[in-house]
């Protein structure tokens, strides 16, 4: 399987384009919809997914516009579900004292899901503690997005709506039962080998 981040997306967010012969899906949608489509015409590619890590307002600007002009549906855990619509719970009401909805997912993810994408599989890994409905997703065996669960030197914050440290840091210490050989490719920055990352965080 095939990555690439289409980054800079909004507010810093990583946006990732995954491909498997002609199949291709969008992992947290930040860049602009033009620039998405644009690319996977560009590369031939056919959209199966819209896939979400997570329901913050930075990972998920361009759901509304991508999904109506590509008509692919998104996919969230559902415990982040709702956040989409509400911007007191996706934190754009923080940040700017305004409101802004998205609307929302179509398709729920759960916990060892597996995704297929052309031959390939993409398995979820429901790590809570971001929100409530964090997920990572392991593709292929080959490398791991994590959104905003693990950066290459820190995690990410636990004070938000949904968000839990106790409940953070247990899903990091469960990312101990994967290859700490993995690559890891973040919400945010660059990427790291995953064992690394998790020595950065894990004492």
């Amino acid at each position: 399987m095939k990555i690439e981040n289409l980054y800079p997306g909004a507010w810093g967010s990583n946006c990732y384009l995954l491909s498997s012969d002609s199949h291709a899906a969008i992992v947290d949608p930040s860049a602009n919809t033009d620039t998405i489509v644009n690319h996977l015409s560009h590369k031939g590619l056919t959209l199966d997914y819209i896939l979400l890590t997570h329901g913050h307002f930075d990972h998920i600007v361009s759901i509304d516009t991508l999904r109506d002009k590509t008509g692919v549906p998104v996919y969230v855990h559902e415990a982040d579900l709702l956040l989409p619509e509400d911007a007191h719970k996706n934190a754009f009401y923080l940040f700017f004292r305004m409101e802004r909805q998205y609307r929302r997912p179509e398709k729920t993810l759960r916990d060892r899901q597996i995704l297929r994408l052309g031959e390939e599989n993409i398995r979820v890994i429901h790590t809570p503690g971001h929100t409530a409905g964090g997920v990572c997703f392991l593709c292929n065996d080959e490398f791991l997005l994590t959104g905003d669960t693990l950066f290459a030197d820190s995690y990410g914050r636990y004070d938000l709506y949904g968000g839990d440290v106790t409940v953070l840091f247990q899903s990091l210490r469960d990312l101990r039962n994967f290859s700490p050989d993995l690559t890891i490719y973040p919400g945010h920055g660059e990427s790291a080998r995953l064992g690394d990352a998790l020595d950065n965080v894990l004492y």
